[in-house]
């Protein structure tokens, strides 16, 4: 992959639940970055520092949101909630395969 290539970020993803997505998702989640940044214009190697911090963090609760403290649960619920209504009114369909 190449290392110049940019994420065009979560408001112009193809659908917002991609993998890159997900990311910026985690990053609100957890904090490590405010919700008017959605990571347009970084580079795939600023995403994947940014994704070992989640990764790091998610680890701490067993990598499962029933695991995280009820006011971070909450917040998951709703960004992903949010994030799936999206994606589904821009063609995304979860039940779709990888060849799909």
């Amino acid at each position: 992959m190449n290392k110049n290539m940019t994420y065009p970020g979560y408001h112009q993803d193809k659908h917002g639940v991609t993998t890159l997505g997900r990311i910026v998702l985690d990053a609100w989640l957890f904090g490590f970055l405010p919700e008017t940044e959605d990571c347009a214009g970084w580079q795939l190697g600023q995403m994947q520092v940014l994704a070992d911090r989640i990764e790091a963090e998610w680890d701490k609760y067993g990598n499962l949101p029933s695991r995280l403290p009820p006011d971070l649960r909450e917040r998951h619920t709703a960004l992903y909630q949010a994030a799936t209504e999206r994606a589904r009114k821009k063609g995304w369909d979860p039940e779709l395969g990888d060849e799909d």
